[in-house]
């Protein structure tokens, strides 16, 4: 609703005493329309040989702007405008750049596109809506990033609502400039998504962004990781990498920090058997981070609480902690594939070597390693005790892997069907 919006009104007819707002004296507002047809070079649609026109320069406010801004777009200086009108009236644009006088008839589809673009938007008038569909059609990034700069300035100067369709990935770098939505069809519906996620990049480009990035000791903490993201339904988000030692982990998380990077999608997760007090893990970035300039104490202040960890109880390593899960883990309704782990788990009663708690169990059932230690994961995750072992990663990872995610908008829809 506008407040204090000011309507004209009149009777119906002659005969009534019932009021009602005068269609022709409504606010009126002017509606441009650019369709991809405007994209068609003009040379493809004329049947003549031979042109023949009269030629006429051009030159006022409105043509000295238009010169200026596309010198700017095309990196091309324009000198002059002309007019060129054949026998039957029909006018045709000319310009001049570098002591070269051509028509439109000459232009390339992307230069003829600018110049009715820019012709358009600067003739309407103040609070003027114009209509472009497939705005980077026939136009390079930098050409693209130059008219969104001109037209997202213009607009704000004059109160002018330019929305425009386009397919390019680039333009989701230029939110401070225009405001974007992406517009999806599910289901026979349109839904509009504010911000540009993941997913939204994926439907533009055919690839899938990573945004979270998790590091890990070794590969039974990378099946552990893999089964939390699959849970969260969070796996096409998250990117894993193995750093090997404990000790790594905080060498590798002052390095991002000094590079600048942002840690607000990084995670570091320690095994849980070593470092697992935040005094220990204080004096760990203690090492790594020396000297006593203030930047130092600034990065040691930054790295604090960036360490997580899965809890392990006190003095148990990672693989016997896991293998005690699958031991214990209720049966009901369990199938065979988790039936037969169970069995070879528990004929591993003590191992020296803790690794060959879970080692073992994949030899013993001749299973490679990487799909043994998911199969592994998917039946430890179904203990009690799962949850408050992965705890910490998951308190970290749910909120960001949601803000991540495209969520359906309840009444932002329009129904197509």
């Amino acid at each position: 609703m506008i407040e204090n919006e000011l309507k004209n009104y009149g009777k119906a007819d002659v005969r009534g005493s019932r009021w009602i707002q005068i269609y022709a004296r409504r606010p009126l507002r002017e509606v441009y329309y650019l369709g991809i047809d405007k994209c068609v070079p003009i040379i493809e649609s004329e049947k003549k040989n031979n042109i023949q026109y009269e030629t006429s320069s051009v030159s006022n406010d409105l043509i000295t702007n238009i010169l200026h801004y596309a010198s700017y777009i095309l990196n091309k200086p324009y000198t002059s405008f002309n007019q060129h009108q054949q026998p039957n009236g029909k006018i045709l644009i000319g310009v001049e750049s570098e002591g070269l006088a051509y028509s439109s008839l000459s232009m390339s589809a992307g230069e003829q596109k600018i110049f009715l673009i820019l012709e358009t938007i600067l003739k309407a008038d103040k609070n003027a809506l114009i209509l472009i569909d497939e705005l980077d059609l026939l136009l390079h990034d930098e050409a693209l990033k130059k008219l969104i700069d001109v037209i997202s300035t213009h607009a704000e100067d004059k109160n002018k609502q330019i929305i425009f369709t386009t397919h390019r990935e680039m333009v989701t770098t230029l939110s401070d400039k225009i405001n974007i939505r992406h517009v999806v069809n599910i289901q026979g519906r349109s839904y509009s998504f504010e911000e540009t996620k993941p997913d939204a990049i994926n439907r533009l480009t055919g690839k899938s962004t990573t945004p979270i990035e998790i590091y890990v000791e070794d590969d039974l903490a990378v099946a552990i990781i893999n089964k939390i993201c699959s849970s969260l339904k969070a796996s096409r988000y998250v990117k894993i990498f193995k750093f090997g030692a404990a000790s790594n982990a905080f060498t590798l998380l002052a390095s991002t920090l000094i590079r600048g990077d942002n840690l607000s999608d990084k995670l570091y997760i320690l095994d849980g058997d070593k470092y697992s007090t935040e005094n220990e893990k204080k004096t760990a970035l203690d090492k790594v981070f020396t000297g006593t300039e203030s930047r130092t104490y600034e990065l040691k202040a930054a790295a604090e609480g960036k360490v997580k960890q899965f809890n392990l109880p006190n003095g148990v390593k990672p693989e016997q902690y896991i293998h005690y899960l699958i031991t214990n883990v209720p049966l009901d309704g369990l199938g065979g594939e988790y039936l037969e782990i169970i069995e070879a788990a528990r004929d591993i009663r003590v191992e020296l070597d803790a690794h060959n708690y879970i080692s073992n169990i994949l030899t013993k059932l001749g299973i490679d390693r990487p799909s043994g230690l998911t199969r592994v994961m998917d039946l430890a995750s179904r203990h009690p005790e799962w949850h408050q072992y992965v705890s910490e990663v998951t308190d970290w990872l749910q909120p960001v892997v949601s803000d991540l995610m495209e969520r359906l908008p309840e009444n932002d829809t329009v129904d197509i069907t």
